[in-house]
């Protein structure tokens, strides 16, 4: 039987932690590279070094509570819900989860593509626990929410990423799940249908439920909660008031990128590390036309010489795919065995990616050692977007549309 202190919490972590091992290098794909990389390493390319994605986090949260979580690009925030949700499983400390419950991380998480529409929503309401009755009585109401009433018997595999979205959050809000548990993922949808699922969130944490909302929209997350944990290089910096979580947030920001589109270290860090990233885009403030000149440029630092200094730059689509991937090594760059300030620049003439959101995921390691100096992940945030009057001179296909042939790089020092 629930105890009396359980029968009022929803949620319970007690120094919960995620760790990865990192910085073993770009996989090899052909014959050659294998043969390149054997000749490397011939004992294997090692363990490469941990990363804590998240570290210590210990909190409670009542029963019936709305909980906004935010947190610069990887903070920690993703890898939070993944854990509560079950998702991945926790390096180190423990979450319990008092009730059902019901998660929107992720594109793909919670349906399985060869079903229909209709089909996945009863066999989630089986994963809640739910009768096929219950979920019956509900679901003329989730249709209507999704607003994909012509296509609920088609299987989800040839959804759109909106259709799936509207159907999983129809899903997730209005099936009995006593904790609601969703990222950033209503950026799919349109801004009407955006809006719409705001106003059921409402309506759900009004109603008594437990929700945990992953936000960049600090006007949503004032509108949706009244506590907020703030989370900062993978630790619970701040938990308290939403009204008091925004404006520690804001002075994090102040420290951080001049704009929401480029990244500034710390000013406190110290050895080789990313001092600066910024974006070229061809229309400007994060926004990319297909087709168009594209630019990254990066301001590293390097306080000691490395033989082998190796920097990655991956271009990653919503679901965290890396779909490019741009580096420098061997003996050529300017920064090997060198020390000082230096700025990377990659020059793509014709950035023909899908339209979407992505950002960038950055490595700075020992091509040696593996020992890994710096990973910065979900940074420089920029959106592809088209004129769509004049149709492409290319298959519009994710096999022609994903891949950057013609790049050109350039190291000066600063």
């Amino acid at each position: 039987m629930r105890s009396d202190a359980a029968s009022h919490t929803a949620i319970r972590a007690e120094g919960l932690g995620k760790s990865y091992r990192i910085g073993r290098g770009p996989r090899a794909s052909t014959l050659a590279e294998r043969l390149v990389r054997a000749m490397h390493h011939p004992f294997g390319p090692g363990d490469g070094e941990l990363f804590w994605a998240l570290r210590d986090a210990s909190f409670e949260i009542p029963r019936g509570q709305a909980v906004g979580i935010i947190g610069r690009n990887g903070a920690g925030k993703s890898t939070l819900l993944k854990l509560l949700s079950r998702i991945t499983t926790p390096t180190t400390g423990w979450a319990e989860l008092y009730g059902r419950v019901g998660s929107l991380i992720e594109v793909g998480t919670g349906f399985h593509p060869e079903l229909t529409g209709r089909e996945n929503v009863y066999l989630n309401g089986a994963i809640l626990g739910m009768r096929r009755h219950e979920v019956a009585r509900r679901f003329d109401e989730i249709v209507e929410f999704s607003g994909i009433e012509q296509f609920i018997d088609t299987p989800v595999k040839r959804y759109s990423s909106g259709m799936y979205m509207r159907l999983a959050f129809a899903v997730a809000a209005h099936l009995d799940a006593e904790i609601l548990v969703i990222d950033e993922v209503l950026a799919v949808g349109d801004l009407e249908f955006q809006r719409k699922c705001l106003g059921k969130m409402g309506e759900v944490a009004g109603a008594g439920r437990t929700v945990l909302f992953v936000s960049h929209s600090l006007h949503a997350i004032s509108t949706l909660t009244t506590r907020t944990l703030v989370l900062e290089r993978g630790r619970v910096a701040f938990d308290g008031s939403t009204t008091d979580g925004l404006g520690f947030y804001r002075a994090l920001q102040a420290e951080g990128a001049e704009s929401p589109h480029g990244y500034v270290a710390h000013a406190d860090r110290t050895g080789i590390h990313v001092r600066s990233a910024r974006l070229h885009a061809s229309i400007g403030e994060g926004i990319q036309r297909n087709g168009d000149p594209f630019g990254i440029e990066f301001e590293l630092e390097v306080p000691e010489p490395v033989p082998q200094l190796c920097f990655s730059v991956h271009i990653t689509d919503e679901s965290e795919r890396a779909i490019n991937h741009f580096w420098i090594y061997g003996d050529g760059p300017a920064f090997r065995n060198a020390t000082g300030r230096f700025v990377v620049r990659f020059d793509i003439p014709k950035l023909r990616l899908m339209m979407g959101r992505y950002t960038m995921s950055v490595w700075l390691n020992n091509r040696a050692t593996h020992e890994t100096y710096d990973l910065l992940r979900n940074v420089c945030p920029f959106e592809v977007t088209m004129d769509g009057l004049v149709r492409p001179d290319y298959d519009w296909s994710p096999e022609h549309m994903t891949y950057v042939e013609d790049y050109s790089w350039s190291v000066v020092r600063a």
